[in-house]
This record gives structure tokens, C-alpha cells and sequence, in this order.
């Protein structure tokens, strides 16, 4: 299945994109894509309740807005540098373990909403990357156990100021927890939906120029001991993301490095899981 929520920002309503490629009001089933939801098998439960609802369901128009594809889930947990080719256009080692910080989650919005470049920015830069939905509460799991807690997959552009993120404090959360800097979506592809998450392309353009050309089989860390490796220092609830990080060709890499400025236009997407597109404004207070 591909879950969408659609709708006004804070009043988004639940829906699925069904196999013609309609989009589906599912608002009768009366649960948003939230911590409840997975925790009960709410995938399951949506799938039983369409086979005998789907013909009574309206069809959304397709201008409707798009918002985030999950209710907003208690974290974000973002694994850096995982690609080696980043790690070493930013100058940096390729980890030996996995480097985990954190971007809150007030910085999600829907796939196509604008991006706002924060006050006092001037190094904002983009990342695409390819997210994954934890299923049930996982603690300690084993990576042979890890994909049983998945839900689904996302597309993420997980947007960093490299200044607040790199220059002031070394705290990676500041540069990465902006207001707009987390567009998920256009939907959330369930597990069954993604055959092989270790073999997708993923792509980024700004302003019609390709920047980022990659595929996750370029991941240094896998998704299995991702989620084995991170349940082994939090507990991860239902519905909460792990970002699983970005390959070459961010603008903190070029040289000289290219930020985005107010009137840019950043396309992004990953096979199997859509793409979403974001105009660039100015913050304005």
C-alpha cells in the first residue's frame, strides 16, 4: 500500500493511493498515520477495512495538497556521512560506527511545501535521502530480526545549514531542525511495496541541474544494523523515522561549495518511492 495524507497543514486527513494511481479519501477508517496505528497493525487492519470500503471512499483531486506522509512520529533519527563518497567530499573519514544524531520534528512538512531558509542562513543545503517507518516498538533487536520492525519507506530531503550545523558548537541538531528542513512523502510505501531497499536509485536537481545521482547500494552502514545498532542505545516507538543519509553531491562538497538562495527550485526522488520538489523562500519574520 501507499499512504498519503492530504489536506491543509494540522488538518491533514489519511488516504492511500490504490493500484489505478487514484488518490483515496480513507477518512471513514477514522486513524491518522500515527504512533497508534502502527503499533496496532493498523497497516493490516487499513488493508482488510479497503477490500470492503475502497468503492465507497472519495477520490481526491489531485491539486489537493500533499502533507507529510506520517502523523508527526515522537523522533527523527538521522544516521550521517553512510554514503562513502559523501563522507569524503565533506573532508571527513568514513565512520567506523554509525554516527546518529537527531532533527526535530517540528521541521516536517508535506513533500511539496516551500522550503524557508532560517534567519541569518546563508549555507543551507540539501540532502536526499531515503527514510525508513519503524513498525512496533523495537529495544535491543537483533540485525537477523531488524526488517520485521519496518513499516514502510519514505523520501526524505533532510535540509542542513551547514554554518549552525558545523560552526556552532559541533552540534549537528541545530543545523538540521529548521522549520520546513524535513519534506517527507509524497506517500509511505509499506514494506511489501519496496522489493529491495539496498538497490534504489535516489537523485536530487537544483534548478534543473542534477546534483546528486546515486543508488542505497552505496550505503556503508545496511538497514538491518542500522536499526539493530540504534535500538541498542533508544527505544524506537511506531512510527518514528530513522533517515538513512545522503550520497555525494550536496552543495557544502562543491568547489566552491553552492547554497540554496531564495527563487531556487530542488527536485528530488528515489525509485519506488515517488519525488516531491520544493521552491526555495526567503525567511520573513
Amino acid at each position: 500500500m501507499k499512504l498519503i495524507r492530504f489536506g491543509q497543514p494540522g488538518n491533514e486527513k489519511p488516504g492511500v493511493i490504490n493500484k489505478h494511481g487514484k488518490r483515496i479519501d480513507v477518512s471513514t477508517f477514522d486513524e491518522d498515520y500515527h504512533e497508534k496505528f502502527f503499533e496496532t497493525n493498523g497497516i493490516d487492519r487499513l488493508a482488510n477495512w479497503l477490500m470492503q470500503n475502497e468503492k465507497d471512499c472519495p477520490v481526491v483531486d489531485d491539486q489537493v495538497r500533499l502533507g507529510p506522509s506520517i502523523a508527526r512520529p515522537s523522533k527523527i533519527i538521522c544516521i550521517g556521512l553512510n554514503y562513502a563518497k559523501h563522507a569524503r567530499e565533506g573532508g571527513m573519514e568514513i565512520p567506523k560506527q554509525p554516527i546518529i544524531f537527531f532533527k526535530s520534528t517540528t521541521a516536517i512538512v508535506g513533500p511539496h511545501d516551500d522550503l524557508v531558509i532560517p534567519h541569518k542562513s546563508i549555507k543551507t543545503d540539501w540532502e536526499v535521502e531515503l527514510a525508513l517507518v519503524i513498525g512496533k516498538k523495537a529495544t535491543y533487536v537483533s540485525e537477523e530480526k531488524a526488517m520485521d520492525f519496518v513499516a514502510g519507506y519514505i523520501l526524505h530531503n533532510d535540509y542542513s545549514e551547514r554554518e549552525f550545523q558545523l560552526e556552532h558548537g559541533g552540534q549537528w541538531v541545530k543545523g538540521k531542525s529548521a522549520d520546513t528542513f524535513a519534506p517527507l512523502g509524497p506517500f509511505l510505501a509499506t514494506r511489501d511495496e519496496i522489493a529491495d531497499p539496498h538497490h534504489l536509485r535516489l537523485w536530487l536537481k537544483l534548478n534543473g541541474k542534477m546534483m546528486q545521482d546515486s543508488n542505497t547500494s552505496d550505503m556503508i552502514f545496511k538497514i538491518p544494523f542500522l536499526i539493530s545498532y540504534v535500538s541498542q542505545y533508544m527505544t524506537l516507538l511506531p512510527g518514528d523515522v530513522i533517515t538513512t543519509g545522503t550520497p555525494e553531491g550536496v552543495g557544502l562538497g562543491l568547489k566552491p561549495p553552492v547554497y540554496l538562495k531564495p527563487g531556487d527550485f530542488v527536485e528530488l526522488g528515489i525509485e519506488g518511492l515517488g519525488s516531491s520538489s520544493q521552491h526555495v523562500k526567503a525567511y520573513q519574520p
